[in-house]
């Protein structure tokens, strides 16, 4: 079992960037792919961004080029790195952990609790 925590998020202006973290607890979070979602007011979770177990990355269109996602299996962490950031970020952002690379939320079985981004225009 997995248990993930994350950190980071906030209140930025438009053009501004931001980290997210995610601690995982387990000694086996080196096995999983790892995976970053995001939910808006009356909008379903959405696929942000994720990292396989051997830290390949695949992001979503909306934020290829603008999010970094990378992870550092010593510290059985995950981050977010988020620049140029749009007010149509603005959400709650999960990390979840997954034994297959996978862009549904249905194949996550671990999540956090998530942690606010505020884009201000």
């Amino acid at each position: 079992q997995v248990q993930l925590a994350e950190s980071g998020g906030g209140l930025v202006q438009a053009g501004d960037s931001l980290r997210l973290s995610c601690a995982a607890s387990g000694r086996t979070f080196s096995r999983y792919n790892m995976g970053w979602f995001r939910q808006a007011p009356g909008k379903v979770h959405e696929f942000v961004a994720g990292t396989s177990s051997g830290g390949t990355p695949y992001y979503a269109n909306s934020v290829k080029g603008r999010f970094t996602i990378s992870r550092d299996n010593a510290k059985n962490t995950v981050y977010l790195q988020m620049n140029s950031l749009k007010p149509e970020d603005t959400a709650v952002y999960y990390c979840a952990a997954s034994i297959t690379p996978s862009r549904n939320r249905w194949e996550y079985d671990y999540w956090g609790q998530g942690t606010q981004v505020t884009v201000s225009s």
